[in-house]
C-alpha cells in the first residue's frame, strides 16, 4: 500500500543526516589517505634516486661531478617543497576533521536519528487499520455532510461511514485499496516511488472514472515532497487528495505532543457543528483557542477543546501556490519541520480519537501520541457553494503538493 512505503521514505529522511555525515567522514578519510601515499611514494622516489646515483660509475670530471651534485641539491630542494606542499595539504584535511567532527557533534547533541511517525510493524495491520496511519485518503478527504451532494442537477449519495455522513472517502475509500507502483528508483540522486490507482465510476458513489498518481521523492537534504495527481476520465466529479501521516517529531514511541511548538499560517478557520461538519462560517483565529499565528506549545490552547484539535484552517496565501504553512518543533529532540503545500486548507487533527493502538515496536499509541498536518480543500465543499470548489472536469488536472523539510534547531 502506498501507506507502507511513505513511512520507509520517512525513515530513511530522517536519517539522510546522519548517512551524509558518514559519507563525508569517509571521502574525507580518502584524502587524507591519499596525500599520506603520495607523501610516501615521494620519499620512495627520493630515496631510489640517490641509492641509484650511489650505484653508478661517477666521472673522474670533477665538473662533472659538481653538476650532478647540484641537480640532485636541486631535486631534493623539490621534493622537500612538495613535502611541504602536502603536508599544508593534510593540516587543511585534518582541519576540515575537526570542523566536521564538531558539526557531528552539534547535531547529535539535539537530535538523534529517529522514527517520527506513527504505524504499524507488519502489513495485516494496515488491513484492519481504522485510523488511518500513513494513508492517502480520497476521492474526497475530510468529511460530506449527510453523505450526498448535487452536481450538474443530479443528486449522488455517497457511502456513510462516519455516523450519517462520508468521512475520506467512504467505507472503501483510498486509504483502503491497494495501489500499483508505476515506478521507482531506491538509490542515487532523488530516491522516489510513483503508485497508481485507478477509481472506477461509481466508486463508493462518486461519479466518473479517475486515474491517481502519489509520487514519494526524497529532494534535496532533508527534505520530502509528495505529489499527488488526478485526471476524471470522461465525468466531471470531486477530487480532494490528503496526505494522513501521523507525526511525532520525538519519536513515535515518545509519548503525546502536547508540548510541541506549532505555527500555522491560517488566520481563519471552519466552524464546525458537533458532526464536525462545518456550518458554513468562516471565523478569524484571533482570540480563540485556534491562534497558532506565533509559534507556541499546543497546549497553551487547549484549555477549552477536550478532545484535542480537529478543524479546517482556511491559509494565508494564494492557493495553487506552493507557500510555507507549518513550522513544527519539538524542544526536548531538537528536531524541526517545515510544511509547505498548494491547497486552500489545513485540517490540524491531534490524535484525541487514538486509543489502546497497538503500534510499531510493541508500542500502545494512546490519545495526542501523534498529530496529523492535512492540506486539503475545505470539508463538505460540495454542499457548500461559498468555499472553494472541488469539482474537477474532464480533461484537467488535479494537483496537490507538500513539501516537509526537516532540521535541527539551534
Amino acid at each position: 500500500m502506498a501507506r507502507v512505503s511513505i513511512l520507509l521514505c520517512l525513515v530513511i529522511l530522517v536519517t539522510l543526516g546522519f548517512v551524509g555525515s558518514l559519507s563525508y567522514a569517509h571521502d574525507t578519510e580518502v584524502t587524507s589517505k591519499d596525500v599520506e601515499s603520495s607523501q610516501k611514494e615521494t620519499e620512495v622516489v627520493h630515496k631510489s634516486k640517490h641509492e641509484e646515483k650511489g650505484g653508478e660509475k661517477v666521472n673522474d670530471d670533477h665538473k662533472a661531478g659538481s653538476d650532478v651534485d647540484k641537480k640532485d641539491k636541486k631535486k631534493e630542494h623539490d621534493v622537500h617543497k612538495k613535502d611541504d606542499h602536502h603536508e599544508k595539504k593534510e593540516h587543511d584535511v585534518h582541519k576540515k576533521d575537526d570542523e566536521h567532527e564538531k558539526k557531528e557533534h552539534d547535531v547529535h547533541k539535539k537530535g538523534k536519528a529517529g522514527d517520527i511517525v506513527l504505524g504499524y510493524d507488519s502489513v495485516k495491520s494496515y488491513k484492519t487499520d481504522k485510523v488511518y496511519f500513513g494513508a492517502t485518503v480520497g476521492r474526497v478527504a475530510n468529511r460530506i455532510g449527510k453523505a450526498q451532494f448535487k452536481l450538474n442537477g443530479k443528486e449522488y449519495k455517497t457511502t456513510a461511514n462516519d455516523g450519517k455522513n462520508t468521512l475520506h472517502g467512504g467505507k472503501k475509500g483510498f486509504g483502503d485499496v491497494v495501489w500499483g507502483v508505476k515506478k521507482h528508483k531506491y538509490d542515487g540522486k532523488k530516491p522516489h516511488i510513483v503508485f497508481t490507482y485507478t477509481s472506477p465510476d461509481g466508486d463508493q458513489g462518486f461519479p466518473g472514472e479517475v486515474n491517481v498518481t502519489v509520487t514519494y521523492k526524497l529532494d534535496k537534504e532533508n527534505e520530502l515532497s509528495v505529489v499527488m495527481e488526478a485526471k476524471p476520465k470522461d465525468k466531471a466529479t470531486p477530487i480532494n487528495l490528503a496526505h494522513h501521516s501521523y507525526w511525532n517529531l520525538g519519536g513515535h514511541n515518545a509519548g503525546d505532543i502536547l508540548s510541541e511548538e506549532i505555527q500555522i499560517l491560517g488566520s481563519s478557520y471552519t466552524p464546525v457543528d458537533g458532526e464536525l461538519i462545518p456550518t458554513g462560517e468562516i471565523s478569524p483565529v484571533k482570540g480563540t483557542s485556534y491562534d497558532f499565528l506565533q509559534l507556541r506549545p499546543i497546549k497553551d490552547n487547549m484549555k477549552d477543546l477536550k478532545a484535542g484539535y480537529d478543524i479546517n484552517y482556511c491559509l494565508d496565501g494564494k492557493a495553487d501556490k506552493m507557500r510555507k504553512i507549518v513550522e513544527l518543533i519539538d524542544k526536548k529532540s531538537g528536531r524541526k519541520m517545515e510544511l509547505s503545500g498548494n491547497q486552500p486548507g489545513l485540517q490540524f487533527y491531534t490524535g484525541g480519537m487514538l486509543k489502546d493502538i497497538k503500534g510499531k515496536n510493541g508500542t500502545t499509541y494512546q490519545a495526542f501520541a501523534g498529530l496529523c498536518l492535512e492540506t486539503q480543500g475545505y470539508p463538505n465543499s460540495v454542499n457548500n457553494p461559498k468555499f472553494p470548489s472541488q469539482i474537477v472536469e474532464p480533461g484537467k488536472t488535479y494537483k496537490h503538493t507538500m513539501l516537509f523539510k526537516f532540521s535541527i534547531v539551534s
